[in-house]
């Protein structure tokens, strides 16, 4: 078992209140993982004041030796990369292909934010006026408060972090209770990698104890939030009432994969299979609802449910496996709870989600996959809430219109995914849904760093993390110079006076 510690100002401390937190693993609720500071508000004043002291010296910086320091994270973590894998594996329990991805993305945006500081920061714009140059430069915000979900838990902290410290700005990392270990990891490599002390600073700790405070704390800047739309909506009313603190929150989705009527049916059973169970269903871009025209509905139906009765559930680290656990009892409960509602709202049930038998899965939250088929409700409360499970709804429909009209009958806007041969039907949808990251003939899955991700409606508040985050983290700022001997205004603004 490990002993966790956060880490403020280059120096790694206990919970001043001497109170933790435990972490044990999903699959087997026997193993120990380790305890954690269960931090208060105490140790988030501490945090925000060492990133606030280390700001102007990190703001000086040139941005390219700033870069340095990312470049040196990545060979560390290619160095580990087995190892952080495995940990993500027992820690939240996606199968360890997934979590080898999961570090290896967190790779990606680390390189990203490497090469992004020898490319421009800002333009050279045109004045009115020829004697002047004009200028858009960026500059960093400040302290940057940090808050990040269980189920990616090494590629989203660096999807914030790396954009948020690279721009110069500090910042306030607390991962999730579910995965803190992961995240001590990052800021212990960051540490190695020799980033100054007070530049990154770690809280464990529990959202009401020590999430709540930061986000709350004067000196904060910046809150950057992947999770729940209840979290994030609490989290963009507390910044709404300080006109200084900016908030960036990516929170959800209820995504829908259409299947078209010319669709090559085993790409599209194979794109649902992805994006329904991938991760046990418990990622933000995860499809719940397969929306399939009604002449190939009958077909794709008994190939998808076939490929999914094959589906293996397990040990994540167990190579053969496809589906982990849930990551605790209440989220498996709480799928279990979607699972019957489904019948209670008239689906009729095409495969029967359960909690597989036998020792191997005794000790774990483990749940197979529920699939059923319905027609579209829009009062149906499981066709328009976020399960996070192995939990899909197969939906006829007769035209693209329909289609379009069910895939946004929802609050959620974040991904959506067609499958067709027709590129003008792929148009139609790229033109009419409501959504962040759409895909043809791909799993609503599969995000890459150098994009924007975000979604539109419950799903964000339209300043998506990775690449594009810069926007939240940064402030446009106008420079203008004069090179004449006189002064010239723009707008023909006169200058003499009298």
């Amino acid at each position: 078992m490990e002993t966790g510690r956060n880490y403020i100002h280059g120096a790694w401390t206990a919970s001043a209140s001497g109170g933790a937190f435990e972490k044990r693993n999903p699959a087997n609720t026997d193993e120990l993982i380790g305890a954690f500071p269960r931090s208060t508000a105490k140790e988030v004043q501490a945090a925000v004041e060492a990133a606030r002291e280390s700001f102007p010296a990190w703001r000086r910086l040139s941005r390219i030796r700033r870069g340095e320091y990312f470049d040196a994270f990545v060979q560390l973590v290619k160095r580990d990369h087995e190892a952080i894998a495995r940990l993500v594996s027992r820690e939240c329990g996606k199968a360890l292909n997934e979590a080898r991805a999961d570090v290896t993305e967190g790779i990606h945006m680390a390189q990203y934010v490497f090469g992004a500081t020898r490319m421009p920061y800002g333009d050279v714009v045109a004045s009115e006026i020829p004697e002047k140059d004009s200028f858009m430069r960026r500059r960093p915000k400040g302290v940057v408060a940090v808050i990040t979900p269980w189920n990616f838990p090494f590629a989203i902290p660096l999807w914030l972090l790396g954009p948020a410290l690279v721009e110069g700005n500090t910042a306030v990392f607390k991962p999730s209770r579910e995965t803190p270990r992961t995240g001590q990891r990052i800021v212990e490599l960051f540490a190695e990698a020799g980033l100054p002390p007070g530049v990154l600073n770690l809280v464990h700790g529990i959202g009401e104890e020590a999430g709540d405070p930061l986000i709350r704390h004067p000196d904060v800047d910046v809150v950057l939030f992947t999770g729940s739309y209840e979290v994030g909506s609490q989290i963009k009313t507390v910044c709404a009432a300080d006109y200084r603190k900016m908030a960036a929150c990516e929170m959800g989705g209820k995504n829908p994969l259409i299947v078209c009527e010319d669709a090559d049916l085993s790409l599209a059973v194979n794109a649902a299979i992805l994006s329904a169970f991938k991760t046990t269903g418990q990622r933000c871009t995860s499809a719940s609802r397969l929306i399939v025209h009604e002449r190939v509905l009958d077909e794709f139906e008994r190939r998808f449910v076939e490929t999914a009765r094959r589906i293996t559930v397990g040990d994540p680290l167990d190579e053969k496996i496809f589906m982990g656990p849930l990551i605790s009892a209440s989220a498996r409960e709480k799928v279990e709870r979607y699972n019957a509602l489904s019948r209670e709202e008239g689906a009729m049930i095409l495969l029967e989600g359960r909690r597989p038998d036998g020792p191997a899965h005794a000790k774990g939250h483990f749940l197979t996959p529920h699939i059923y088929r319905m027609a579209h409700n829009p009062r149906s409360r499981v066709l328009r809430e976020e399960v996070f499970g192995p939990h899909v709804a197969l939906l006829p429909f007769r035209d693209l219109e329909e289609a379009v009209a069910v895939a946004n009958a929802t609050e959620y806007g974040l991904a959506v995914s067609v499958i067709t041969e027709d590129y003008r039907k792929a148009r139609f949808i790229r033109e009419e849904c409501e959504y962040g990251l759409g895909y043809v003939n791909l799993p609503t899955i599969g995000a890459e760093v150098h994009l924007p991700f975000g979604g539109v409606k419950q799903s964000g508040t339209g300043m998506p993390s990775a690449s594009t985050l810069i926007d939240a983290v940064t402030h446009r700022t106008a420079w203008t110079i004069n090179h004449a001997r006189e002064i010239k205004m723009p707008q023909g603004l006169k200058t003499e006076i009298g």
